[in-house]
């Protein structure tokens, strides 16, 4: 049984720092490329970052400069550091991995940057 589990959301004010952390089990964490979504409210999901199975990172245009992601394969977990967290960071960021005949997301966690 595969397992995406989020941690490290939260309330924060804008301008500071939080890191989230997705913990794989089920699958050959090595094996996969990782990303963060997150979808605001009443907003569509988009893709945050992205992380290949051998560490070669994307970002999304909204969050380059201010987010890092990162992995630890002897963890089986990914992380996003997010910087300078602006309010319309707010939303419910999830972890996921997908390609050719799998596709799994957690279960998610909130971000909140609010003054």
């Amino acid at each position: 049984q595969v397992q995406l589990e989020e941690s490290g959301g939260g309330l924060v004010q804008p301008g500071e720092s939080l890191t989230l952390s997705c913990e794989a089990s089920g699958i050959i964490f090595s094996t996969k490329p990782m990303d963060w979504y997150r979808q605001a409210p009443g907003k569509e999901r988009e893709l945050v970052a992205s992380i290949s199975n051998i560490g070669r990172p994307k970002y999304g245009d909204s969050v380059k400069g201010r987010f890092t992601i990162s992995r630890d394969n002897a963890k089986n977990t990914v992380y996003l550091r997010m910087n300078s967290l602006k309010p319309e960071d707010t939303a419910d960021y999830y972890c996921h991995t997908g390609g050719t005949g799998y596709d799994y997301w957690g279960q998610g966690t909130q971000v909140t940057v609010s003054s």
